[in-house]
Parts: C-alpha cells; sequence; structure tokens
C-alpha cells in the first residue's frame, strides 16, 4: 500500500511538472493592457512611405498618393518635386524617421484611438528588409510608450502564384518574437491579445484576383504553428477575407476551401473597402444587413467578427499606372466630410459588432487615411489630391476616437454625425 501511494504521488508530481515546463518554454509575455480586441477600434498602419537619398516624390509625373498630410507637426520633413498653390515647395515626411512614428502613435493617444495593426508584408518579412524591421521596431516603442495596442497583420501581397508556400512567415514570427520581442515588449506591455493570447492577423485570403490557390500556399500549416507551436504558438489568429467571404460570391473565389480556413480562426476580418458608398441610395442598409448575416454566421460558428470601416477612398494618381485604360476619378468616393464614414460607424455599431478595424491610419496611396490631411494639398498639371473638404486637419482622427467613446459606452451611440466644439479641443 505503501509503495502504491508513492507511485501515485510521483504520477501525479510528474503530470504538474509537464503543463508547467510547457508554459515555460512558451515565449510570450501574459501581460499586457489589451487583453482582448473586444471593444477597441483598432486602424491598419501601413509605414511605408519613406525617403531614399533624402529625396521624396521628387517626379509628379510619378506621382502613386491621392491624399496629402497636414505637414505643420513633423519635426523632420523632406522636400518633393511638387508645388503648394502659393508656390513654395511641398513637403513629406519618412515613415523610417522616428519622430515620424512617435507622431503619429501621440495622435492616436491624444485622440482616443485604441492602437493599430502593423502591416508586415510578405516580400519585405521573407527577404527581413532592414527598413521595414526599423519601422517596426519604432512603432512598438511609440506603442509602449503611448500605451497604445499594436499587433502584427501579415499581408500575403506579393505571394507568388507558384512556388511560394506563406508558412515561410513561419520563421519570420520566430525573429519578431526572438529579436524584437514583439509580444514582449520593453517598458509597457501593450501587445494586443484576443481570448487570453497575443493576436496575429493573416491577410488577404480568398480573393479572386490575387496569383495565388489557397490551397497551396500553406495557410493551414501557418495558422496551426501560431495557434500551437509550444514555443511561438499560443496565439490567437485574425483572417483578413473579402466581403463576401460567407456567400462565396462577388469579390470573394468560390472555394468552400475558404470556410474550412476561416473556421481555424477566432476573428474574421471582412474587407469592405470600395465595397460600399455614398453614391448608391440606401447603400447603408445593404452594409447593415450584410454585417447582421455576417454576425449570425460567426455566432454559429464560434467566431468573432470585426467590420472594416473606412472614410472614403480614391486611387486616380496610382491609375494610371496600374489601369492606364481605366484611370480612376480622384475621389470616387468620396469623403463628405466625414458623413459617409460616420454612416459606417454608426450602422456597425447599432448592428451590434463588439469592435471595429479602420482602414486605415496612415494610406495614402488610396486616400483612406485617417491621419492628419491637407486641406491644401499640392498643385500639379499631372497629378491630382482630394481635399479635406474644409473641415478640421483632425477631423477623422476626431471622429474615430467618439467612436471608440461610442463602443466603449462611454458616449451614447448617435447615428448622425456628432459635432464638434472646436473651441474647446
Amino acid at each position: 500500500m505503501k509503495l502504491k501511494v508513492i507511485y501515485i504521488s510521483i504520477i501525479i508530481f510528474a503530470g504538474w511538472l509537464i503543463p508547467q515546463n510547457i508554459n515555460a518554454q512558451n515565449k510570450h509575455s501574459t501581460k499586457t493592457d489589451y487583453p482582448s480586441y473586444n471593444g477597441l477600434v483598432m486602424a491598419g498602419y501601413q509605414g511605408w512611405f519613406h525617403q531614399r537619398e533624402g529625396k521624396m516624390y521628387n517626379d509628379e509625373k510619378n506621382i502613386r498618393i491621392d491624399m496629402w498630410p497636414d505637414m505643420n507637426e513633423y519635426k523632420k520633413t523632406y522636400p518633393t518635386g511638387l508645388k503648394l498653390k502659393n508656390g513654395s515647395t511641398a513637403y513629406f515626411f519618412s515613415s523610417d524617421d522616428k519622430s515620424t512614428i512617435d507622431l503619429h502613435f501621440k495622435w492616436m493617444k491624444d485622440y482616443g484611438i485604441d492602437g493599430v495593426f502593423m502591416q508586415r508584408f510578405f516580400n519585405p518579412a521573407k527577404h527581413r528588409s532592414k527598413i521595414a524591421t526599423k519601422i517596426l521596431q519604432d512603432a512598438f516603442s511609440a506603442a509602449s510608450n503611448e500605451d497604445r495596442a499594436i499587433a502584427i497583420m501579415y499581408d500575403l501581397s506579393g505571394l507568388a502564384a507558384k512556388g511560394e508556400d506563406c508558412s515561410i512567415l513561419i520563421e519570420d514570427w520566430k525573429f519578431l518574437v526572438d529579436s524584437l520581442k514583439v509580444t514582449n515588449q520593453n517598458g509597457t506591455q501593450t501587445y494586443l491579445h484576443h481570448k487570453g493570447k497575443p493576436l496575429v492577423a493573416i491577410w488577404g485570403v480568398g480573393f479572386p484576383d490575387r496569383p495565388y490557390n489557397i490551397r497551396d500556399i500553406g495557410i493551414k500549416r501557418f495558422i496551426d504553428f501560431l495557434k500551437n507551436d509550444p514555443e511561438y504558438g499560443g496565439c490567437s489568429i485574425m483572417l483578413g477575407v473579402p466581403t463576401f467571404w460567407r456567400t462565396l460570391q462577388a469579390d470573394c473565389i468560390s472555394d468552400p476551401y475558404l470556410h474550412e480556413v476561416i473556421k481555424q480562426v477566432d476573428i474574421v476580418l471582412p474587407w469592405m473597402v470600395q465595397r460600399f458608398t455614398p453614391l448608391l441610395h440606401n447603400d447603408m442598409d445593404r452594409y447593415r444587413d450584410l454585417i447582421i448575416e455576417d454576425l449570425k454566421w460567426c455566432n454559429a460558428n464560434g467566431i468573432d467578427y470585426v467590420p472594416s470601416i473606412y472614410p472614403g477612398f480614391s486611387w486616380h494618381n496610382l491609375s494610371r499606372f496600374e489601369f492606364p485604360d481605366d484611370i480612376k476619378p480622384s475621389g470616387s468616393i468620396p469623403r463628405q466630410g466625414g458623413r459617409f464614414y460616420w454612416q459606417q460607424i454608426g450602422t456597425a455599431l447599432n448592428s451590434g459588432v463588439q469592435m471595429l478595424y479602420v482602414a486605415m491610419f496612415d494610406e495614402v496611396n488610396e486616400g483612406t487615411a485617417i491621419f492628419k490631411g491637407s486641406d491644401n494639398p499640392p498643385v500639379s498639371e499631372y497629378a491630382e489630391f482630394i481635399n479635406m473638404d474644409g473641415v478640421p486637419s483632425d477631423h477623422y482622427l476626431w471622429l474615430t476616437g467618439q467612436a471608440a467613446k461610442m463602443l466603449k459606452g462611454d458616449k451614447k451611440l448617435t447615428h448622425s454625425m456628432p459635432e464638434r466644439d472646436l473651441d474647446s479641443h
């Protein structure tokens, strides 16, 4: 009997040791100021606007951006080949200046925007781009200093049609965890978690215009690693998919394999940019109905859901190179001074969503940026820029902050765009 008791005790002790050792091997900190995406407004952050040899946008015939930033607060600026209306040189920021990143994260805190997903594009990740890595380092430092949520979003743009496998990003995730300590920051821990685990986003699955077949790119292998690897896993996953992912129609591939992949993740993020417009009568009814049905599907399958919202869209200058036979008009989806943006916010929140994804914080190529924009952009014979419709440069930062307050229940939801007391700001 005595030997039997000792034997049982050894088994219990060994059983206690094993999970403790497994947990000790995991490289992610369990501490964070942001334990869940629920109740947060997060934006996407490109961070790819950087100078080369001190020059930016020197050739006005080669401009690919449609929106100009308000440059008044940047510590370091770069001359361009463009002129403002008064004939003076137009200046631009560079994302690889730490002061630029610091300013952007300061704005997030000032206006109550919870944080950002840092875009990690396939090729820079694959080749371990020094510039992209520096920008990421600066962003994580700024997020910690300003106590803003931050997370990695792997964007599969750039993945080739054949011979490339997105599970190669496993090595990049190891690099980010080991070398950049993204899930174990120095200072304040702000890496965004969801369901108690670090959240990693993968964007670009299910779009028919992509050259790759989602059955052949190792997407399940990548997801399995992020979820189950004993050292680098233990993560929650958010998957970026087309707007009509649920019905496998319109902007989405018709392959039901997409649903198999979605059922392995924790959050689904439909990309809704360009899918809705204020120029169509009652288009917000269609937006509402889509969200409600998406939520039903997600609830039935135990998956969380975050819709994307955007202030407007313009890619006139970019389309001159991408679609020379179909050049897009400037401001093709107009901002209407924020009314279109607020229609989406109010509709989404009223439909019962628990989180929002803003496209994007700094995306000036497609004119979706919510950061401070200029109502006095450069003038050019070749390039054309949207303006701010006469609203203050920080209007969309302020609106996004109001959305965050309403999502958290700190302020009553208003269906019409909230009015702002400019004298009090």
